[in-house]
């Protein structure tokens, strides 16, 4: 019979601070130094071994007081799930209240005391649960949580879910995103007011602590028209996931989805005319698909220039109790592919995805305890890795040859020079241009940005609600990936902060100044409005803009 495991240590204490004391001496360390002090550390007391978090709480308390004795090596090693910022910025999820969805969709989950298509025990639901769906109490519990984890906590990826947000009522929708905005501001610091109104709130984040220099939300393409864009953009939103499912007018509307793939494509096209980064959802084996038939549509994503997206979110269809599918499973109408057929399938996708997207995910956090038939694994793409792997294939998609996440096999490759590569491609009526700092083999992405060319003039009618996108060229997004460093912090041996995003911005200004265009609009986050500015950008609207003549 094995002893029973001592619980962790769950407060600072004599113990955390004598080893922070004890690696701070030692210099340069590594997770063997810091493990074998755990171990020694942990025989003297009753305590049991000592937490990352609690250890990186006494050493923030430590270098409060003296912080000359900082050390780069030993906060690296005290920050826990450290993947959660590997990619440069810190995400912060927020779920909107309950609210009825105008979809029907046969394979949506809907319980009544959470907002259409989410569960209570998925992580972030159950959160947003406790908390009754306050935004302010979600983003500052999520800001202590990956403070207290050793993340900085200065740029935010802000991501809002909930249903169908632009069903939502217009007045709560802006509260809701004041309330974001009021939190992020105030956070860490004492008895802080709220603004009176969004606008004062978001001019307010510009120069904040914690600032959200990224704002998604989630909508229908449906729900996609002129009006609609100029109310997200007022709102500080700069990228949209888009609930696309399938490309197949059959399978749409077998599951009841209430709309058509030339609707994904015209709110695709008003998107990216707009600015916005564009996140397809994605959701294979639905009913009246096949494996065959999904890698068919899953390919037209990327060869039809119709859609393009840049990123995407693949979530495999699965049979919940509280979906009218679970009646159709029940009654023998509905099977779901065998897991070897959906594990091919996708393995076959990841291979074709261009380098320009990132597929954020490949499965969504339901508990596998919630899953009646379906896909129950949740390591899905940690196990598409190691078949791949086994294959001697590669994905080359974005998030795959991030900087972060190729230095964890491969420390060596930050070492590497970064070069430029322009991808250009026609997308939804214009040009975009895939501008990266990569190696020479195109493992690794430094730093990258998004430039669209669109066609002088478009019929879509967002000229006649943001008039300051006549003509104009746009940056649709701008990112350096490498660990999360704090504003105006520069560290040896980092990607960040390092001059590779002001050489893409004047990249994509000497393209964009080439092809005719007089002026370049940025869909800036509220957050990083004054990067900006430091080159010249100047606000137009709820754009930052760059005039050249």
């Amino acid at each position: 019979m094995t002893a029973a495991k001592r619980p962790a240590v769950n407060r600072s204490g004599p113990q955390t601070t004598a080893i922070i004391e004890a690696s701070l001496a030692g210099g340069k360390q590594t997770r063997s130094d810091l493990d074998i002090l755990k171990r020694r550390f942990a025989k003297r007391s009753d305590d049991g071994m000592a937490s990352t978090t609690d250890l990186r709480r006494a050493y923030d308390t430590i270098i409060k007081q003296e912080p000359s004795r900082r050390n780069v090596e030993l906060e690296k090693l005290l920050v826990r799930r450290g993947v959660r910022s590997l990619s440069g910025v810190a995400v912060v999820t927020a779920l909107t209240k309950p609210f009825p969805c105008p979809g029907r969709c046969v394979y949506c989950p809907s319980e009544a005391r959470m907002p259409k298509s989410y569960l209570a025990n998925e992580p972030a639901a159950a959160r947003a649960l406790s908390l009754k769906f306050d935004a302010r109490r979600q983003i500052t519990t999520r800001l202590e949580t990956l403070r207290a984890n050793g993340h900085p906590t200065d740029k935010m990826e802000l991501i809002i879910k909930g249903g169908t947000w632009s069903a939502y009522g217009w007045d709560y929708r802006r509260q809701f995103i004041k309330d974001c905005f009021d939190a992020a501001n105030v956070f860490g610091r004492r008895a802080a007011a709220a603004s009176r109104t969004l606008e004062a709130s978001q001019l307010r984040n510009e120069t904040a602590k914690s600032r959200i220099i990224g704002l998604t939300l989630e909508t229908r393409p449906d729900f996609v028209r002129p009006e609609e864009i100029k109310r997200l953009r007022e709102l500080g939103c700069t990228r949209i996931e888009l609930g696309v499912q399938a490309l197949d007018d059959r399978v749409l509307k077998l599951v009841k989805r209430g709309h058509d793939v030339e609707t994904v494509a015209r709110a695709t096209r008003l998107l990216k005319n707009a600015g916005f980064k564009v996140d397809y959802h994605l959701m294979p084996q639905l009913p009246g698909a096949t494996p065959a038939s999904d890698l068919a549509e899953l390919r037209r994503v990327f060869a039809d220039a119709d859609f393009r997206p840049d990123m995407i979110k693949i979530y495999p269809c699965v049979v919940l109790e509280t979906a009218e599918l679970y009646d159709w499973f029940k009654r023998g109408e509905y099977r779901p592919y065998s897991d070897r057929q959906l594990l091919d399938l996708l393995t076959k996708f990841k291979t074709e995805v261009p380098r320009y997207c990132r597929i954020s995910r490949l499965i969504r956090d339901i508990p596998s305890t919630s899953i009646i038939a379906g896909n129950p694994v949740t390591n899905l793409r940690q196990v598409i890795a190691e078949k791949m792997r086994a294959e001697n294939i590669h994905c080359a998609c974005l998030r795959c040859r991030e900087i972060g996440h190729v230095m964890a096999a491969n420390p060596q490759m930050l070492r590497a020079k970064p070069k430029l590569f322009d991808e250009a491609y026609e997308a939804s009526g214009g040009t975009e241009h895939f501008l990266s700092f990569e190696d020479a083999s195109r493992r690794a992405v430094f730093a990258f940005c998004r430039l669209r060319l669109p066609p002088p003039e478009t019929d879509d009618g967002v000229g006649r609600f943001l008039p300051e996108l006549k003509n104009v060229a746009l940056l649709r997004e701008l990112h350096t990936y490498g660990q999360h460093l704090q504003i105006a912090h520069r560290e040896t041996g980092a990607s960040q902060h390092t001059g590779l995003g002001r050489r893409l911005l004047a990249e994509a200004e000497k393209i964009a100044h080439a092809a005719g265009y007089e002026k370049m609009a940025v869909i800036s986050g509220v957050g990083v409005r004054g990067y900006y500015r430091k080159f010249g950008y100047r606000r137009e609207g709820t754009y930052l803009v760059k005039h050249w003549r």
